[in-house]
């Protein structure tokens, strides 16, 4: 049996349901599933039905689009209190992409059919989830057009200074990213190569742009950085 207390507890830390009141809150509650995922553990898989809707809690979790011959590109990074699997209301087809825990994380189920009577029934939470739609679709028209236009270095540059600002901190050597990421995760957040963002990465560095530390870049010229795109 679920701890009902402690999900609410996790219920309110999420942004999007932040003008649901309380007494919505305690209903939602006894809806959802609250479930612990390990690093590497699969959400959901292309083809599988779309009859949910998902929440971190804590942890994260990559959502990326993968090719049968095992090519990927990672659409974004969902974080605690974001939301994930959202197509499935638009379409209610299986899934496109893939959802993989990359870290020990939880996460919170809510049935497709549920979260959408909560729609029905708040407004406000619908008018939430259109800006929510509308953001995601505005990173995913940049992400084309990066692509399509910009080199690898340019993209590169960007991606750290986004990554910085989610999730820097300060260090006696600049800019420390306080995640850890392989270079083969961040080519799949800029669709190269693994082998291309490695040889970006030693020209950063010899640039004096950043530097490592193991699998942690610090960023020691941000402005430089910056500059490149």
């Amino acid at each position: 049996m679920q701890d009902t207390r402690r999900i609410l507890w996790y219920l309110k830390k999420i942004t999007l349901l932040a003008d649901l009141g309380p007494e919505a809150l305690a209903r939602l509650a006894e809806k959802v599933e609250m479930r612990e995922v390990r690093r590497r553990d699969v959400v959901y898989l292309p083809g599988d039905p779309g009859t949910a809707v998902y929440f971190v809690n804590g942890g994260r979790v990559k959502v990326s689009k993968v090719t049968r011959d095992g090519k990927a590109l990672t659409l974004n990074y969902c974080g605690p209190g974001e939301l994930f699997g959202e197509v499935c209301l638009v379409d209610g087809g299986p899934r496109g992409e893939m959802a993989e825990s990359i870290e020990n994380s939880m996460i919170t189920q809510l049935e497709r059919g549920d979260f959408e009577r909560l729609l029905g029934n708040h407004p406000s939470l619908g008018l939430a989830m259109t800006r929510l739609l509308c953001t995601r679709r505005r990173e995913l028209e940049n992400k084309i057009e990066a692509l399509v236009f910009r080199d690898v270095t340019s993209k590169l540059a960007e991606l750290l200074i986004q990554l910085a600002g989610e999730y820097g901190v300060d260090d006696s050597r600049g800019t420390l990213l306080a995640l850890k990421i392989t270079h083969q995760e961040l080519a799949n957040l800029i669709g190269s190569t693994r082998e291309t963002v490695s040889l970006t990465l030693s020209q950063f560095k010899k640039r004096k742009l950043i530097c490592t530390e193991g699998r942690k870049v610090i960023i020691s010229d941000t402005e430089s950085l910056r500059a490149l795109f």
